[in-house]
């Protein structure tokens, strides 16, 4: 049975109450025995300067709820620094917010790593936000063990989530089912993307002659494909076509290439698997191969097709190896940092 807060809220108030002897006087007094210096406290009035003036005994009781989660001293001085704003709401409203976490979290531990991860789910208005957020993401076909997993490892799904018609039959497309293990990723991905985000992602792939089914299809066998950046995207295609020659389509089958780091995998291995043909090497990077080698850790693909072979030829090869590895293009050493993905 979850802890009423609410309960041990006003117990904690009226015996705060019963002996003031040893009471702050105001609320920097209450931030410095938590533990805040004078810099988290300026931070924490800068954020927030309506705690400058708030009630003692609520702010107190506040710090105490949260520290019967199980949350240290430091950790408080931490999510109170960062996220000030979480102290203002009443008390009562405080308290019930916290009752329906540990109710849904079901469990301490998972509650405080997502206060961690997050301070400002503590923030959301828990009948305008919360509630209605989890409510949708039910109605979809999520459990609430899923759900879990999804607000730890995306931290914003309560601030971000949205749905109309067209997100919904974004889904339907991806052919998933709700009962599927890639069904949590693909509805909170989609829930917390901008319409206008998921629509540039799906015609930077359609540009390179894929349709919107199977975009969409590679969607929902490779999810996380949706949290790179147009950019990225772009480079890898690119490079796919020109240098590896392979089809569009190749990514379908083989989303892990549009994953891989193209300055420090891809071209330097296809590179060297152009030298070794013009080397006339016995042992070759040919055909399917390519692919598989991709994927392989650098330790393994080094001594596959460098270390084996003769001392002369081995040193040859590490030493094109590391040039083409080394080399930067212009515009990527230069180019600013815009990011096109998704919005967490």
């Amino acid at each position: 049975m979850p802890t009423n807060y609410s309960t041990v809220c006003l117990t904690q108030l009226e015996s705060a109450v019963e002996d003031d002897t040893n009471q702050p006087k105001d609320s920097l007094q209450v931030l410095k025995r938590l533990g805040c210096n004078d810099a988290d406290i300026t931070k924490i009035f800068t954020k927030a300067s309506a705690l400058k003036k708030a009630d003692i005994d609520q702010l107190q009781s506040k710090l105490e709820l949260l520290s019967g989660l199980g949350l240290t001293p430091p950790e408080l001085v931490k999510i109170v620094s960062d996220r000030p704003r979480l102290l203002i709401p009443r008390l009562n409203c405080f308290a019930e917010q916290l009752d329906y976490f540990d109710e849904l979290f079901g469990s301490r531990e998972l509650l405080i790593k997502a206060i961690l991860r997050n301070p400002s789910i503590l923030t959301f208005d828990l009948h305008k936000k919360i509630k209605p957020t989890v409510e949708m993401y039910r109605v979809l076909g999520l459990g609430i063990a899923d759900l879990i997993q999804m607000l730890l490892a995306r931290p914003t799904l309560i601030s971000r989530t949205s749905f109309n018609e067209e997100k919904m039959e974004f889904i339907r497309k991806t052919r998933v089912s709700s009962d599927s293990a890639m069904y949590k990723y693909i509805a909170t991905l989609i829930g917390v993307s901008r319409l206008e985000t998921i629509r540039q992602k799906m015609a930077n792939f359609e540009k390179f002659g894929l349709s919107e089914d199977e975009v969409l299809g590679l969607f929902g066998r490779s999810p996380l494909v949706m949290t790179l950046s147009i950019d990225k995207v772009q480079r890898n295609m690119t490079f796919i076509l020109s240098h590896m020659k392979l089809s569009a389509k190749a990514v379908l089958d083989h989303p892990s290439l549009l994953y891989l780091n193209l300055e420090n995998v891809l071209k330097p291995r296809v590179l060297l698997a152009v030298k070794m043909h013009e080397m006339e090497l016995k042992q070759q990077i040919t055909g399917p191969m390519i692919v598989s080698v991709m994927r392989m850790k650098e330790k393994r693909f080094l001594k596959a097709f460098v270390n084996r072979q003769p001392k002369e030829v081995a040193d040859e090869l590490m030493e094109y190896y590391k040039n083409v590895k080394g080399v930067k293009p212009l515009a990527e050493a230069s180019k600013k940092n815009m990011t096109y993905g998704f919005p967490f």
